[in-house]
């Protein structure tokens, strides 16, 4: 299961903490055994790295190309053939399995030997160090184990499996051969390690300035805001802290009382609405309650080119949208990818026509109600600004000349060439505008990769609080509820006081629930959680198999033509594929390791 059985023999370091003057210098060898850890602490730290580095969120998957939202043109995309027809046990895009794994093993190794470390010659900051690393190593394996359910818990004959569990260190004399845990077991050890790390770490990495404020756990006798500040000051920010642990804690909750997931743990306490909830109220609690929520367009909706809040990220600082995030990069790679022809990129995601019907007009009635004052000869006039924020479609602008899109023909036409948009139009979000990446005058700006987003946690708490108690209703006592909520992230993208047709299904739990999913559906666009919200919402296996639309435009730039939504990719799912399978390779070589129902190979 693991490639690797025996990490400790053969390990180059990944150091994380350089110039820290806590930690002893390390040693010049690359190559280490265990016993190497306890001299030179640093190596040790190498191990806490690599559960860092493999972080499945570190980068963007585009998923949504097997969904509904998007569409590849390049042909070898893992997730295009997983949504057409080739998703198996043994060719899975999805897979976490060996990444994941991989990253519980270092955790194990971490939690097993740093109490045979030492981080500093002051027993007080010594301490510090290790309870700081363990509670790294509780929320990083958390944080493993959610995903490994999120891509590969399943039903098996009438029975909700989660994945098996390792709490030590594997080696070659390990028993590898261990069945799956229930799903309920396997939540339950999440919120275990979620626990420990909570009361382990501090809420966020920031210097303190007098001892009252240090937390009473740590604050024994002789401890000073100095010896604090070393093991748990600012330095530090960016990595596992008590509100991320709390985030994930929300993350998992929401899994377990989704549809696909809720008979499996009913019985259980791991997979109530009501506990989905109170730990996404947690969060937000944190960040100031409904206010706390980042109110402008720039901030919360265009955070990905907000210049001023990009510059000044330093040291592992967070924007007011992004709760955690991977580092900072001056590059130009998602522009290359994702530009159309005539700003010399290579077009890769193409978001569809059902998403771009998705985005309501300006006064936030979907385009299908009566109400609307979406016109179809002209359908991206009057309607929600987030359209023309996320998605490049004839006429709109992009790069640095903010030059008009011409769908009609030329380069940027459809199938023109092998990088023309498969659907008519090309995706504008995460991308910066200023980059030109002409040969000519090519240049680079700053980009990063929120792990976690506030909205993110406004939308749990709003679909959870829904599902719970209805969307006005406020049991909890939080000063808000899910209507607050949806009403304050469309009041942020549309510009809109009034909302007329939230106000008129928000006693509708039902109609709340289709606006709540939309909601996201439009928020969290290209970020990687459709694939995964589809599945967890059980939504309709023909759903699932909508295919994927696109437009065609004629005519001419000035006056373009929309024809009628033309087919673009067939969807092919079975109904066992709600659920992603277990590795085939695994299955085989473990015979208690058992697949979930319907996937063989």
């Amino acid at each position: 299961m693991i490639k690797n059985r025996n990490i400790f023999t053969i390990l180059v370091v990944s150091m994380l903490f350089v110039g820290c003057t806590d930690l002893i210098d390390p040693a010049q060898e690359n190559l280490r055994d265990k016993n190497t850890t306890y001299a030179d602490p640093n190596f040790g730290l190498g191990l806490l790295t690599q559960g860092y580095t493999r972080i499945p969120t570190n980068g963007w998957s585009f998923s949504e190309v097997a969904t509904d939202d998007a569409v590849t043109n390049v042909t070898t995309n893992g997730f295009l053939r997983l949504a057409t027809g080739q998703w198996s046990a043994s060719n899975n895009a999805a897979d976490r399995w060996s990444s994941c794994y991989s990253g519980i093993q270092y955790m194990n190794i971490v939690l097993s030997e740093v109490e045979k470390m030492t981080f500093a010659e002051d027993p007080l900051v010594d301490n510090l160090f290790k309870n700081r690393i363990k509670g790294e190593a509780y929320g990083l394996r958390a944080l493993f184990m959610y995903n490994l359910l999120q891509s590969h818990a399943g039903w098996v004959n009438g029975k909700l499996l989660g994945v098996p569990i390792y709490l030590t260190e594997l080696n070659l004399n390990s028993n590898f051969n261990v069945p799956r845990e229930t799903f309920n077991t396997c939540t339950a050890q999440v919120y275990s390690d979620i626990n420990n790390a909570i009361n382990l770490l501090p809420l966020d990495y920031v210097d303190v300035t007098n001892t009252a404020n240090i937390p009473a756990r740590y604050n024994t006798t002789g401890m000073t805001t100095a010896i604090f500040n070393r093991a748990m000051g600012v330095k530090f920010l960016g990595l596992m802290s008590g509100r991320i642990a709390k985030a994930i804690r929300s993350q998992v909750a929401l899994l377990a009382a989704s549809p696909a997931f809720a008979d499996g743990s009913a019985n259980g306490s791991n997979g109530t609405w009501e506990d989905a909830a109170q730990y996404a109220a947690e969060i937000i609690a944190l960040k100031g309650g409904l206010a706390g929520l980042p109110s402008t367009f720039n901030s919360g909706v265009a955070w990905y080119r907000n210049t001023a809040e990009i510059s000044a990220l330093t040291a592992g600082a967070n924007s007011p949208e992004s709760l955690w995030r991977a580092g900072t990069s001056n590059d130009n790679t998602l522009e290359a990818a994702n530009f159309p022809p005539t700003l010399f990129g290579s077009g890769n995601i193409n978001p569809t026509q059902n998403l771009v019907d998705a985005f309501p007009d300006k006064n936030g009635y979907p385009i299908t109600h009566s109400s609307t004052v979406y016109i179809q000869t002209n359908p991206y006039a009057n309607r929600d600004p987030r359209l023309k924020e996320f998605i490049l479609y004839h006429g709109n602008t992009a790069g640095v000349t903010n030059a008009a899109i011409n769908m009609t023909t030329g380069n940027d036409a459809v199938n023109v060439l092998p990088t023309s948009t498969r659907t008519g139009y090309y995706m504008k979000k995460l991308l910066r505008q200023d980059v030109n990446y002409n040969p000519s005058g090519r240049n680079t700006q700053m980009h990063y990769k929120p792990r976690i987003r506030y909205t993110e946690i406004y939308l749990n708490y709003a679909e959870a609080a829904n599902e719970a108690w209805g969307s006005i209703s406020d049991p909890k006592g939080y000063g808000y509820t899910a209507y607050d909520i949806i009403k304050a992230i469309r009041k942020r993208a549309l510009g809109i006081t009034t909302d007329p047709y939230l106000e008129s299904i928000k006693s509708d739990k039902v109609a709340m629930r289709a606006l709540i999913r939309n909601e996201r559906r439009l928020e969290l666009c290209f970020e990687g959680f459709r694939f995964w919200d589809l599945r967890r919402w059980k939504v309709a296996l023909s759903e699932l198999n909508t295919p994927a639309k696109g437009i065609i435009v004629s005519g001419t730039s000035a006056s373009p033509v929309y024809g009628a939504p033309v087919n673009v990719e067939n969807r092919i799912f079975a109904d066992h594929m709600y659920f992603g399978p277990i590795p085939y390779s695994e299955t085989r070589k473990f015979s208690n390791l058992v697949q979930n129902d319907g996937w063989n190979n």
